[in-house]
């Protein structure tokens, strides 16, 4: 008999036994004993005094602005303003070659005197035959010869003043006149510059104070804009950041919030309206739009190294007689190195804030140190 092949396999098992005797008391290494205390930090939670903002980008543009265009065919003869100067409604801005304009009106002044006068004599001719016509003094049909012209007369006094109206709205339309007061840019043409009507763009006239500012939100932030419109508003609710990160002095209200949400985008675009009265918010600008949020006044507040994502949500660990209990949490605003916590805390938690790679539910702890 083969002493060999009856041992082998007794062999096979002995050495898996070992394998898994070592796998379970780790080898050669010396592990902390199961149940343990894991060692961490810990910090006590407490409210804080914070201004919960959010950031928008953001876009100054005009409550009103309107290119100036020429309604009518000649040369620019006057030019009223200088370049980038603040008008008043009404002021003329720029005169189109008048002489013809001029010409045509008197023309039209002219023949309505002309058309009216014609009218006084056919109307006193129909008078006169009416009378003879009572007294059958006179034939019929030449009392209506006398209507039809009267008639006639009437109609060419209306196409008179229809003449005349039209031009006088020409002669208008050569001195341009600004339709609102705010500040114009540059001169697109000079004196002597042939134009036509609608061509070339003359200018373009914006309004100044107040000015709109307009930034764009998510779908899921609608209904929070919503209730700001219809609620009052308090006075620092939006306010401005310049490029170079100075606070601008006043604050803005909602006006208007967008038709619809964009098809493309998702987002919506929401309308501020913001005084003016020193002309440092230029149409075109690109700003900063802070909004203050929920978090503001106290709100818990806790260290951002504390909170563990999972799954897309959000949890952190407290210490209760000396074990470790994972709580999720409602994140809300990032202040400094620190974030608000909306829910799931409340406050006076003893909260892990290092030693977080170590823990699971339930695992025992032993506090190294508390940060402060």
């Amino acid at each position: 008999m083969n002493i060999r092949k009856i041992l082998y396999p007794n062999t096979i098992l002995i050495a898996f036994v070992a394998v898994v005797a070592a796998a379970c008391t780790g080898g050669n290494s010396s592990p902390r004993q199961a149940g343990a205390p894991a060692t961490v930090t810990t910090i006590g939670v407490a409210l804080k005094e914070v201004e919960g903002v959010d950031t928008y980008p953001a876009r100054v543009v005009p409550v009103n602005q309107v290119e100036l265009r020429p309604q009518l065919s000649g040369y620019i003869t006057k030019i009223f303003v200088k370049d980038g100067a603040e008008v008043k409604k009404g002021q003329n801005l720029y005169e189109i070659d008048r002489t013809k304009y001029v010409a045509s009106f008197q023309q039209a002044k002219a023949n309505v005197s002309t058309a009216e006068a014609n009218l006084a004599r056919v109307e006193q001719d129909l008078k006169r035959y009416e009378a003879l016509q009572a007294k059958d003094a006179i034939a019929g049909q030449k009392v209506d010869y006398a209507k039809a012209d009267y008639e006639t007369a009437k109609a060419q006094v209306a196409a008179a003043k229809a003449q005349l109206s039209s031009t006088s709205n020409d002669l208008q339309y050569s001195i341009i006149k600004a339709p609102f007061s705010g500040t114009i840019g540059i001169h697109n043409v000079r004196i002597g510059t042939q134009v036509s009507p609608g061509q070339p763009l003359l200018n373009t006239l914006s309004s100044d104070d107040p000015v709109a500012v307009d930034f764009v939100i998510n779908e899921k932030e609608i209904p929070r804009f919503n209730r700001l419109k219809k609620e009052e508003q308090p006075d620092s609710l939006f306010s401005l950041l310049f490029s170079d990160g100075t606070k601008y002095p006043y604050s803005g209200k909602v006006i208007a919030i967008d038709r619809a949400v964009g098809v493309q985008t998702g987002t919506l675009t929401i309308r501020l309206s913001f005084p003016n009265p020193e002309r440092d918010l230029i149409p075109g600008m690109t700003m900063n739009l802070e909004v203050l949020n929920q978090d503001h006044g106290k709100q818990i507040t806790i260290p951002y190294k504390a909170v563990v994502e999972q799954m897309g949500e959000y949890f952190v660990y407290t210490v209760q007689d000396g074990t470790a209990h994972q709580v999720r949490i409602q994140l809300g605003t990032i202040v400094g190195e620190g974030i608000v916590v909306r829910s799931g805390l409340k406050g006076g938690e003893t909260l892990v804030v290092d030693g977080l790679q170590k823990l699971r539910e339930g695992v025992p702890v032993q506090t190294a140190a508390t940060s402060k």
